[in-house]
């Protein structure tokens, strides 16, 4: 098994924004054109810069005081909610009113390049205007040989939180989990076992145990649900298998994928270790809370959740890497960049704007105020730092495992695929479809919609 360290050449996990299910480009959009929404084209003056998390925003507002300083170009910080963000952004292209510089994600890149509404990055920047740029993000943003963005945002990887007081009453060590494994040609597995010990009904019952009641779970011991990002891309690459191939069409129903939904829907359904379904699907953040409530034992989730975690959670926890599936660990590889409008005002000042947020200097007010991990290698140590100095050790987001892990979604029409595979894949989780024709299903859904 190969691993690598999260600043050596690599992508990393998604942010968690960077996988949901968000408004995709329609018609109107890839056909608007215009210009951005500054008009100083003058050396310095004004430009936009919009993104959907607001930890970020306030973290760039502040380090932006310098390069304005430094440049004499005012940058205005819009924050838009992910809710809304890509929403937004469709209609500001359309009405010729878009951002000078905004941040986008692998589902939705492609589409505003094809229209020809993002900056062409290799022909603005030279290879010797590239110092750290994480390759894995490059790589990831590029299309039709074209780059499309600049590396602003590394997701680490996803990894399992633990409640030590939890662990500690099940009388499960914490070096214990680090080799916990998953087979879903197994009868039995040590993710099972162990999520079954962790797992109580109202009167203390485990699953294993005659007399448990499935109907009344006060206690769970992992998270499996529906969720992409930290759960079943992950597992698929630890299991063999795939999301997409390298054209872009899905293709997760195959012998190995349909295995893994398989186990993840038993987890749920048959083993009753995990919340159900009917809780899980619409509300991304349940598993969350109840972990922050010391309702879960484990918690399978991504750096997106440190914060919350860490402020909300009153036992001892920590984090241990993913699972062994049969293949490995898994991951998924992700980062967000900064595109730029192809029809700024300003494009000096953008062009200003993109190699900062791109260099070790703009990247490192993420990492230093723990909003996430940089773009740029030479600066991603200060989000470990960050961490460990509030006592939290998160090397297990720092590793992957290169020989499993999987990219996210991308492609033309991606994210409206999702959202039809997501529509059948709800009803697989629910119990109320057999999971290898739903999953089938699912998959010749989401193809149909990236056929056009």
């Amino acid at each position: 098994m190969s691993r690598t360290t999260a600043n050596i050449s690599r992508r990393t996990a998604l942010h968690a924004t960077g996988m949901t299910l968000s408004v995709g480009v329609v018609a109107s959009v890839l056909a608007a054109c215009g210009s951005s929404s500054s008009s100083d084209s003058s050396e310095g003056g004004s430009i936009t810069f919009r993104l959907w998390d607001e930890q970020a925003a306030s973290a760039y507002e502040d380090a932006l005081k310098t390069f304005t300083a430094d440049t004499g170009i005012d940058v205005r910080v819009e924050q838009v909610a992910w809710s809304d963000y890509f929403t937004t952004l469709r209609n500001d292209i359309a009405a010729d009113s878009a951002p000078d510089v905004f941040w986008t994600n692998s589902s939705n890149f492609v589409d505003y390049a094809a229209a020809g509404r993002l900056l062409n990055i290799d022909e603005t920047f030279s290879e010797s205007e590239r110092d750290g740029w994480l390759d894995a993000a490059i790589t990831q943003y590029t299309h039709d040989g074209a780059l499309w963005g600049v590396p602003a945002l590394a997701d680490p990887n996803i990894a399992v939180y633990y409640n030590k007081e939890l662990l500690d009453k099940a009388g499960i060590a914490v070096a214990d989990l680090e080799e916990l494994a998953w087979d879903p040609h197994a009868s039995t597995d040590t993710l099972r076992e162990t999520a079954a010990r962790l797992t109580l009904d109202g009167n203390g019952m485990t699953p294993t145990e005659d007399g448990f009641n499935p109907n009344n779970i006060v206690q769970f011991g992992y998270n499996a649900a529906l969720d992409l990002q930290a759960i079943y891309l992950p597992w698929l690459g630890a299991n063999g298998a795939s999301y997409q191939d390298s054209e872009g069409t899905m293709n997760f129903a195959s012998t190995e994928g349909i295995d893994t939904f398989q186990y993840i829907v038993d987890l749920i359904n048959q083993d009753h270790v995990a919340p159900s379904a009917a809780d899980t699907n619409n509300n991304g953040d349940f598993s969350r809370d109840q972990f922050i409530q010391g309702k879960m034992g484990l918690f399978q989730s991504g750096a997106y959740n440190l914060a919350n975690v860490n402020d909300g959670a009153s036992f001892e926890w920590g984090i241990v890497p993913l699972p062994q599936g049969p293949k490995g660990r898994g991951g998924v590889i992700n980062a967000i960049v900064a595109a730029g409008s192809a029809n700024s005002a300003n494009p000096a000042a953008q062009k200003q704007l993109l190699a900062w947020i791109a260099s070790a200097d703009g990247s490192r007010c993420l990492g230093e105020t723990g909003v996430g991990l940089p773009g740029n290698t030479e600066a991603q140590e200060s989000w470990t730092d960050y961490w460990n100095e509030q006592g939290i050790d998160v090397s297990a987001m720092t590793e992957i495992d290169t020989d499993t892990a999987l990219p996210g979604p991308f492609g033309s029409n991606i994210q409206g695929a999702m959202d039809a595979s997501v529509k059948i894949l709800s009803e697989v989780f629910l119990g109320r479809q057999d999971v290898a024709e739903g999953v089938k299903a699912a998959q010749d859904a989401g193809n149909k919609v990236i056929e056009g």
